[in-house]
């Protein structure tokens, strides 16, 4: 508009004049300036209404990010608590229990702030959110610390293996053990389901830190059915010591005690006391499930006594046979148990036990006198760990009288019923197994148990049990492998029942694993076992099947497992 009013001047001056032209210049020039004013107020007016949506435009925006940068930061915040709340209860407890209990801690929590519940109107119409209280976020959080001590003092530990069984003549499958011997070789022969199933709860340092006080308990329910059915309850019939057919699901209470440590910190940081029933310090041979050791029983004790290079456990021990009374009431044996372990010494660990071992005798309802009895035992042990990816375990013991069966009661192969021989009874015993694992793809566990017998009568001559025998095993990959198993036995009594002979058994296992080692569990396998015997064990093995054979197949399929 400038432009035109300037060009128009410009016109004018040049000649074309008229009547009253400055009269005309004059109004001219003052309808211009109106009409600039005009325009460069409109000018005006739009650039500050332009600039004004710039400038909310921009604080809107700095409002937004500050408001994105405060959510971001508190959504971190509350992943890093969450981060660290499951490392802290991780450590405290194993991962299925905590999965549990969290799920009730966010369900505790939920319930506290959000007021869901399961009542009409929260099913149908959602949770409805409340403005919780101060009172109501400290009740929850309450809670959920209170869940999360619950899950950090809970453990559950078991062993379970189950499976079905046929035999070659179409029955049920039966085990083949030799008569006079304490166990058998295991895989694809066990022909039951058992099961052990430990709760223990800490009471005091659920967190298990070495430098606290401790105090816990533990139960422990053993399980052993026939596979008869899921709920067999029929009578057993018992052939030569062993069930041929019936049977009934048995439950069993083998641990329930309390032990506890770091009471005393200043003298004996280690010490472990305890008390009640429970497995007590055993030594097992796997392949065959071989307890050369068991003194577990009902008593008192304490552990992991540092003296200079050993250590040093006493217990007291007990049990009873409620089979066999006198006028004294069931016959029962009491030992005093004292061991040296973890000695450093060439090539590995060594360690030596004493048990002093005592019953009370009396006069049976048949008139049979059992005479007061004692006896000793003493044993020596060697551990080679970490050897050749496994281990090397060796051991001798003999005992003598009411301890020459290395157990805490009046059973055992060496006293089956205590007698008026019992204080001439005696046990050689001899075990040796090794686990070799060079590689990831090979694996081997050989064994050797020796054991001589005697039950006291001077008229009856030692028993001998001789077994050896291997389970190697060979990985295909993480999960897939092959376990193969042989093992002989060999038995002789001159006495009745009256044997000599031998057995071997035979299995091959197709298997899928949790890893790669021996001892990886849990385990599905398939398996083919077979066994033979010699003449002199005609009618000893197998049961009714194999009752007049000297050989026989057995098949099926097993799991096993324990955490």
């Amino acid at each position: 508009m400038i432009a035109l009013h300037h060009q128009y001047r410009a016109r004018v001056s040049s000649g074309l004049r008229r009547p009253k032209s400055q009269r005309m210049r004059g109004a001219f020039s003052s309808n211009g300036v109106t009409i600039v004013a005009v325009v460069v107020l409109l000018h005006t007016l739009a650039s500050a209404q332009q600039d004004g949506d710039l400038q909310q435009q921009l604080q809107e925006l700095k409002q937004q990010y500050e408001q994105t940068t405060r959510d971001l930061q508190l959504r971190i915040a509350a992943l890093e608590q969450q981060i660290e709340n499951q490392e802290q209860t991780q450590n405290k407890t194993k991962e299925s229990t905590i999965s549990a209990a969290e799920l009730a801690a966010q369900e505790a929590a939920r319930n506290a702030v959000t007021g869901s519940s399961n009542q009409v109107g929260a099913k149908y119409q959602g949770q409805v959110p409340l403005q919780p209280t101060y009172d109501e976020l400290q009740e929850a959080d309450n809670k959920i610390k209170g869940l999360q001590r619950e899950v950090g003092a809970f453990e559950f530990h078991g062993y379970l293996r189950s499976g079905y069984g046929l035999n070659s003549e179409g029955g049920q499958q039966v085990a083949f053990q030799a008569p006079g011997t304490e166990a058998k070789y295991r895989l694809g022969n066990e022909a039951e389901t058992y099961g052990e199933f430990i709760f223990v709860n800490n009471w005091l340092n659920p967190g298990q830190h070495p430098d606290q006080t401790w105090v816990k308990t533990e139960v422990m329910i053993e399980a052993n059915t026939t596979n008869s059915t899921n709920s067999a309850s029929f009578p057993q019939t018992v052939v030569n010591g062993q069930v041929t057919s019936g049977g009934n699901d048995q439950f069993r209470l083998r641990e329930a005690f309390v032990r506890g440590g770091h009471f005393l910190d200043d003298t004996q940081p280690d010490a472990i006391f305890w008390a009640g029933e429970r497995y007590y310090r055993r030594q097992h041979v796997e392949i065959d499930d071989f307890y050369p050791l068991d003194l577990s029983g009902y008593g008192a004790g304490i552990e992991d006594v540092r003296l200079g290079i050993t250590k040093l456990a006493v217990a007291f021990l007990a049990g009873a046979r409620p089979d066999i009374t006198t006028q004294n009431g069931t016959y029962a044996k009491s030992n005093v148990d004292v061991r040296f372990y973890d000695v450093k010494g060439p090539l590995g660990l060594y360690g030596a036990w004493f048990d002093f071992a005592t019953s009370k005798g009396g006069t049976t309802p048949t008139g049979t006198i059992i005479p007061t009895s004692s006896g000793e035992a003493f044993g020596f042990k060697f551990q080679h760990l970490e050897w050749h990816g496994g281990y090397n375990a060796f051991s001798i013991q003999y005992g003598t009288g009411v301890a020459s069966n290395f157990s805490s009661n009046g059973s055992g192969t060496v006293v089956e019923d205590p007698t008026p021989f019992i204080n001439s009874q005696a046990q050689f015993l001899i075990t040796e197994q090794v686990l070799l694992q060079p590689n990831d793809k090979f694996a081997i566990m050989p064994i050797f148990v020796y054991q001589r017998t005697k039950d006291g009568n001077p008229l009856h001559p030692w028993q001998q049990w001789v077994s050896f025998g291997a389970r190697p095993e060979v990985f295909f990959n993480k999960y897939l492998s092959l376990a193969f198993e042989g093992g002989f036995d060999h038995t002789h009594s001159q006495f009745a029942p009256l044997y000599d002979g031998w057995l071997r058994k035979f299995t091959i296992a197709p298997q899928i694993g949790a890893g790669r080692k021996f001892f990886s569990r849990p385990v599905l396998r398939a398996y083919l076992t077979y066994g033979n015997w010699s003449d002199g064990f005609r009618g000893f093995v197998g049961g009714i099947p194999f009752q007049n054979r000297t050989d026989g197949f057995t098949y099926g399929v097993q799991a096993e497992t324990w955490w």
